[in-house]
């Protein structure tokens, strides 16, 4: 029998500094909702690093969910629920809650409504002072695209048009529509940013 699982590169080499992250800024119990979760290989790693921790992981394309489902079974792991499918576009989601949302390398691979769709829901869906934690290159003022993200960046657009790096403050101010504060921003390996914003308080 054919192996169902897929395998990304990028996700071996940047597990670990993601790690490091999300060990500083998850809640210390509750449910992790990670957005299009590919193959399957982060969430995997991270329920395996952080067992108190429950993950869903979800994806919209039936091949991403038949990997994640074959990582899991290889894990073993108790804490990771079955893969759902979710559309960020979509104006409903099948998870109605979550203490912190991950979305790793979704942004600039897929169209702008997918983005404004997870801001909005991530925005109902999670508890004040609760963290959406997002990865992945992006365009920020003032600063010229790395070389090897503007080649990147150009790829993806001559892939489809609707994808691209986005610019940093376009999301940013997306998400303070939805309800968040001011993110933190770190830099991380191969010109990537980790982007950290917090539910504010509901007035």
């Amino acid at each position: 029998m054919t192996d169902p699982r897929l395998f990304a590169p990028a996700a071996l080499r940047n597990r670990e500094p993601i790690l490091d992250i999300l060990r500083k800024i998850l809640p210390a119990k509750g449910l992790v909702l990670e957005i299009a979760s590919g193959s399957g290989e982060h969430v995997s790693h991270f329920a395996a690093a952080l067992p108190v921790l429950t993950f869903q992981p979800s994806d919209p394309d039936q091949d991403a969910l038949i990997s994640i489902a074959a990582w899991i079974r290889e894990s073993r792991l108790a804490n990771i629920r079955p893969p759902v499918q979710l559309d960020a576009a979509a104006a409903e989601w099948p998870v109605r809650s979550a203490d912190a949302i991950i979305c790793i390398n979704m942004i600039h691979i897929s169209p702008w409504a997918a983005t404004r769709g997870l801001l909005t829901q991530a925005g109902k869906l999670l508890p004040a002072g609760a963290p959406l934690y997002l990865y992945g290159p992006y365009r920020r003022p003032g600063r010229a695209l790395e070389p090897s993200n503007l080649a990147f960046d150009e790829s993806l657009r001559l892939r489809n048009a609707e994808w691209g790096l986005r610019e940093l403050d376009d999301v940013i101010a997306l998400a303070e529509l939805a309800g968040f504060g001011v993110p933190d921003v770190t830099e991380m390996p191969a010109n990537n940013l980790s982007v950290i914003f917090r539910r504010e308080p509901r007035g």
